[in-house]
Order: structure tokens, then C-alpha cells, then sequence
């Protein structure tokens, strides 16, 4: 069974925001239009959020890494506009403790405190399609995670977007994410059954 896994399309990583990602505004539309396409089809969409407390040693004013970013319960933390979920999405959450942090979707946790791993295995699902924000982080440490737990991936190649600290790093993690064995596929190329259109994939 296949799922989609939506990470980051929050309103901080987009223009605007305090963390912005050049592009980051134009993910939310095709994966909104696949999200309603997926759950259509009676199959789970799962839908990653960061969601960091005031005071955490994640944002630099602590001795982390980034400028404070979707802050629970702010307008910046709030899913992009153009991001329309279906009902039936599941919403998890990362970056909850202050003390810690990590960046892949698998480390977020839903309202019941259920996390990724455990909602996918039990609805069966053995392939994800990933897509969201940044393709050089949180995107990378999904896909390379999903790839450590024996699923097969396809990396939405429309719906990503890099940071690009340095030059060139988003299209390093792409190259990553294949070598580990994912495949590039766009939104339209997903398929509901089987394998999807695509290039990479091969381990």
C-alpha cells in the first residue's frame, strides 16, 4: 500500500516567513491536489508539522542552529493556506521538546502519540511519496529514513524545495536520496497501485 508523507509546508518556511525557503510557497498546491487524489482513494495521507516551544535549544538565541520558526500555536507554524488537507490526514508533530530535536517525519508523533512508523505499519503501507520542505533537510532525513525501514520511496520532485546553506545542497541531497535508493517521480506520475513513473530507485 502506498501513503503520502507531506513535511514542513508551514507558513515560516515559506516567503514571508522567518526560515524562508525560495520557492517554498509553490509545494502546498500540487501536494494538496494529490492529498485529496491519495485519500480519494482510501489511502493515507500523513502530514508532518515542526512545532517548537518558545524556548528551545533548536533556534539560535539558545545556542542552536536557526533563526525561532514555527513557534506552537503561531501564524508562522500554521500549515501554508494552499496546503488543503483531507479530512482523513493525520497531522504529527516534531520539535516538541526543547532540549531535543531531529529532522526526519519519522521522529513526529500524532495527538495520540502514536509515531510515523507505527501509523504506516499498521495500515500495511510498504511505499511512500514524499514531498515538502526542505528538500536538503528534513525532506533528505525522511526519505534516507523511510529508505533505512525498508520502504520504497519516491521523492516528489515538484513538490520539494532546498534551503541551500551552500550552493548546491539540495541538489547533493537529491543525488543522496537516489543513490539510497529512491526514485524522482512528480505529483502527476504518482500512481494508486504499483511502482510509480519515475528515473532512480535502484539500490
Amino acid at each position: 500500500m502506498k501513503a503520502l508523507v507531506i513535511v514542513d509546508v508551514q507558513n515560516d518556511f515559506c516567503p514571508g516567513g522567518t526560515l524562508a525557503v525560495a520557492g517554498g510557497d509553490r509545494v502546498a498546491a500540487p501536494l494538496a491536489r494529490l492529498a485529496a487524489r491519495i485519500a480519494a482513494a482510501g489511502l493515507p495521507v500523513c502530514a508532518r508539522r515542526d512545532w517548537h516551544p518558545p524556548d528551545t535549544a533548536h533556534f539560535k538565541d539558545a545556542g542552536g542552529p536557526w533563526p525561532a520558526h514555527c513557534v506552537r500555536d503561531t501564524p508562522g507554524a500554521e500549515l501554508h493556506p494552499d496546503l488543503v488537507l483531507p479530512p482523513e490526514a493525520v497531522l504529527l508533530s516534531k520539535g516538541v521538546d526543547p532540549q531535543a530535536d531531529g529532522y526526519s517525519a519519522f521522529e513526529a508523533r500524532d495527538e495520540t502519540g502514536r509515531d510515523l512508523a507505527d501509523l504506516l505499519a499498521a495500515a500495511g503501507v510498504d511505499q511512500v511519496c514524499v514531498g515538502g520542505l526542505a528538500t536538503d533537510y528534513c525532506v533528505r532525513a525522511t526519505v534516507l529514513s523511510a529508505l533505512s525501514r525498508g520502504l520504497g520511496v519516491s521523492l516528489l520532485t515538484d513538490a520539494v524545495a532546498g534551503v541551500n546553506v551552500q550552493p548546491g545542497d539540495a541538489q547533493r541531497a537529491v543525488r543522496e536520496m537516489v543513490a539510497a535508493g529512491a526514485q524522482l517521480t512528480t505529483t502527476d506520475q504518482v500512481t494508486l497501485n504499483g511502482p510509480d513513473q519515475g528515473q532512480g530507485g535502484n539500490r
